[in-house]
């Protein structure tokens, strides 16, 4: 997607309006300065300010235990970068669960805080957040399949509407989270065929997150594409580099020039 022209960074309506277009949406997590910098340079469409800080970065075995102030620092730190890529931020666990005042509250939070939109999970149950979220001209992007605030009710993290009443109750919900003004919906972990209905049943656009290729544009985890993320990477997710290693082994050869004397040389000293 081409970013709008005169230095205008991109819109919610620009990104609904994409719907129908040939080229997929390209949208990558990011939770600092360098990320959002990194996925700026490379000249993505949305960044995504995800909750999956928890695990890739915070070091949390799920996401349920981030906050609203960890999200609005994040938050913060990839609006600072000066982007003019669509930023959106996820509301965290039970900040969207205590009501409609309460959700309009953390969301301008993290408005003020730098995002373009927001985003949460859950299908027809969230129609009032949703709503009180659109009236306080906060733009909501939904997301449905596998929902990472739902893992123990899930069981885990599952693929979701392999049955085939799962998959009737995703789609209706799909439905009606785009009637209800959300400018685009993610799916995640849902099987390719249930992503491409979903995609053909909807007026907005369709993010997957491993959903198949059918959807209106993909995402992923920085930490994954690039390989910094720990040895377990889960199927949908193709890696691009190996910084991690890297990462270690700049760090090792840096260890071996202090302990040797040869780092810090002539030139890395100041002289009076």
């Amino acid at each position: 997607m081409t970013l709008p022209p005169g230095g205008r960074a991109l819109t919610a309506p620009d990104v609904r309006a994409h719907k129908g277009s040939p080229e997929p949406l390209v949208m990558v997590t990011a939770y600092d300065a360098p990320t959002a910098r990194a996925a700026a340079a490379a000249g993505v469409d949305l960044v995504l300010v995800g909750d999956s800080l928890g695990m890739v970065v915070l070091g949390y075995p799920d996401t349920l235990h981030v906050t609203v102030e960890d999200m609005e620092r994040a938050t913060g730190a990839v609006a600072r970068s000066g982007l003019r890529q669509l930023v959106v931020t996820d509301m965290p666990w039970t900040s969207y669960h205590q009501g409609e005042a309460a959700a309009v509250a953390n969301a301008a939070r993290l408005v003020r805080a730098g995002a373009g939109a927001v985003k949460l999970e859950g299908g027809a149950k969230r129609l009032p957040v949703v709503q009180a979220l659109l009236d306080a001209e906060v733009p909501v992007m939904g997301h449905l399949g596998l929902t990472p605030q739902s893992v123990m009710a899930m069981g885990g993290f599952k693929v979701q509407g392999k049955a085939a009443d799962e998959a009737k109750v995703l789609v209706s919900d799909a439905i009606t989270l785009a009637e209800s003004g959300c400018f685009a919906l993610v799916l995640e972990g849902v099987p390719a065929e249930l992503a491409a209905e979903v995609t053909r049943c909807v007026p907005v656009p369709t993010i997957g997150i491993g959903a198949g290729g059918s959807c209106d544009g993909q995402v992923l985890v920085f930490h994954d594409i690039v390989g910094w993320s720990g040895p377990r990477v889960p199927r949908f997710v193709r890696r691009y580099a190996d910084l991690e290693v890297r990462a270690a082994e700049a760090l090792a050869t840096w260890a071996g020039d202090v302990r040797s004397g040869r780092f810090p040389s002539e030139q890395e000293a100041y002289r009076a």
